[in-house]
């Protein structure tokens, strides 16, 4: 079973308005049009079971809608092979009764990104989220390191993310783009060897610059093979889990990659969709 961990889609009547948004401020080529057809679409060609979709509530209130349409999604999740996460903003008060009504609708786990929400990931308000989602038996994935639409940003820093885990200590907690973003040797000093799961997303491949932008193969370069043979092997393959970031990368193209970087048949299947199955309790 192959699991794509980390991915994204929007409204059929929001898509096109949203990821060329995205685009132009990320100077980044999108492989897809961000439709749940497209990624289905995707996913035969590439081979892949499911796709967990990762929503991002960026406001207050928002979540309500989000998290619905979360339950709709893993109802059909067997006939359409899409999954989803809820949502939830630091700045919702009521963050125990959202966690608790999540968890009682099936709803496996909660995407932060305290970029997005211009939170810092050790502020208190995500620690109490953290926490509580924790106790309600729920994966807390965040985005981890820089992100490529707000340079320098560093509400999800390394060091950040480092503090946090030593004052939570979660329990299920993902960190996407190999634990950090252009942040990869904080992460093997910081991370590796932690009660903690990384993902693949947007981090092996190239990134392709988005039509009528310019982008030099120096900028944002991947991490390296050496470097991710490194990490896995600090953490386990057992704590690292395919992503994506679709469609900001694609699924064939980082298949082939995780194919290709040098690990055993045993952790790439681990990777691949054993790790992923086990955390999702599909088996």
């Amino acid at each position: 079973m192959i699991i794509d961990f980390h991915t994204h889609t929007f409204p059929e009547n929001l898509a096109g308005r949203a990821i060329t948004k995205l685009a132009q401020s990320a100077r980044a080529l999108n492989y897809l049009d961000g439709t749940a057809g497209a990624l289905r679409a995707s996913m035969r060609e590439a081979g892949v079971d499911y796709s967990l979709l990762l929503p991002v509530v960026t406001r207050p209130g928002q979540q309500e809608d989000i998290n619905r349409i979360a339950a709709e999604t893993n109802a059909r999740g067997k006939e359409t092979g899409l999954l989803s996460f809820g949502g939830i903003h630091p700045e919702n008060e009521d963050y125990r009764q959202i966690l608790r009504n999540l968890s009682e609708n099936g709803v496996k786990g909660i995407k932060i990104h305290p970029v997005f929400q211009q939170v810092p990931i050790d502020d208190i308000r995500y620690q109490r989220i953290i926490a509580c989602a924790s106790e309600n038996d729920m994966i807390v994935i965040t985005h981890a390191g820089y992100d490529i639409g707000f340079p320098g940003e560093d509400q999800s820093s390394v060091a950040r993310i480092a503090r946090m885990l030593d004052i939570v200590k979660p329990e299920k907690f993902v960190l996407a783009h190999m634990g950090g973003w252009e942040c990869w040797e904080e992460v093997e000093e910081w991370i590796a060897g932690r009660n903690v799961w990384l993902d693949t997303a947007f981090s092996l491949l190239p990134v392709e610059p988005a039509p009528g932008t310019v982008r030099s193969p120096e900028e944002d370069p991947p991490l390296s093979r050496e470097r991710f043979l490194r990490i896995v092997r600090r953490m386990g393959a057992d704590r690292i889990l395919f992503g994506t970031d679709s469609p900001w990368s694609g699924q064939r193209e980082t298949l082939a990659a995780i194919r290709e970087s040098g690990l055993s048949r045993t952790e790439q299947d681990a990777v691949l969709g054993e790790n992923a199955a086990g955390l999702l309790g599909m088996r």
